[in-house]
């Protein structure tokens, strides 16, 4: 059985895409499957419209997406595992072939990844040069990541440790353990957090975890892209008409 673990903070505007995509997927693909959302102390109707769209909603109250991503997995039921962040859309496509992978004795995987609605210049040109740097590398983009329930618990799950960057340290855990795939078939993720922010305010986040070093990913100060407050986003999907079978 499939297990869709979606972590979620106030994720109201989008969650209902996000699930309804994993509904039409799985049942296209005709896998047994469940949707778990790991709803992290949202103030808003995060765990309402989930459980409208048929999920099971675990309450978390961490702020911090390791810990939200294995509270869903511990109440999962499935043999595979996939998380999907709760402003990304799936494909048919994506979906059967994460499980197939995993069929064939892969132990988990990633995607390519797309960004939905305008984006900034900069964004432009830096999102193909990180997408070809992350299949380089064998490592899966946090929007999506797969794996066996084996795997998971093999590797102790998500670094709670990490506040940020820890779907990289699962990348690198898990091809310890055996074949890792980054997928050619791509999800679409919001790229509001892109608009959001300026290349300058990126930059200098991203060059502040250079400087401090990896235990700048171990607090949550410093990595507003991620804990920030900025969520209103009036170019949600932009000019972009993103259906949910794209």
């Amino acid at each position: 059985m499939i297990s869709f673990i979606v972590p979620a903070y106030n994720e109201e505007n989008l969650i209902a895409r996000t699930l309804a995509a994993l509904n039409e997927a799985a049942e296209e693909i005709g896998e047994a499957y469940e949707i778990v959302v790991a709803d992290d102390a949202s103030s808003d109707r995060t765990a309402d419209l989930a459980r409208a769209s048929g999920a099971r909603v675990v309450t978390v109250n961490r702020r911090q997406i390791s810990a939200t991503r294995n509270a869903g997995a511990r109440e999962a039921a499935g043999d595979k595992l996939i998380f999907v962040d709760a402003d990304t859309v799936v494909s048919t496509e994506v979906v059967r072939a994460a499980v197939e992978a995993l069929k064939s004795g892969a132990v988990g995987g990633g995607s390519a990844v797309d960004f939905d609605g305008r984006l900034p210049r900069y964004a432009e040109v830096v999102h193909p040069v990180l997408v070809r740097t992350f299949r380089a590398l064998g490592l899966a983009c946090g929007c999506f990541v797969f794996c066996t329930r084996r795997a998971f618990d093999s590797v102790g799950g998500f670094d709670e440790e990490l506040f940020a960057s820890e779907e990289i340290s699962m990348s690198r855990a898990l091809k310890r353990l055996g074949r890792f795939i980054v997928l050619r078939e791509s999800v679409t993720t919001s790229g509001r957090k892109l608009r959001m922010y300026s290349g300058k305010e990126v930059l200098r986040l991203f060059g502040g975890i250079l400087l401090a070093g990896p235990n700048a990913l171990k607090r949550r100060d410093g990595l507003e892209v991620w804990y920030g407050g900025r969520r209103e986003d009036s170019d949600l999907a932009g000019s972009t008409d993103l259906s949910l079978s794209a």
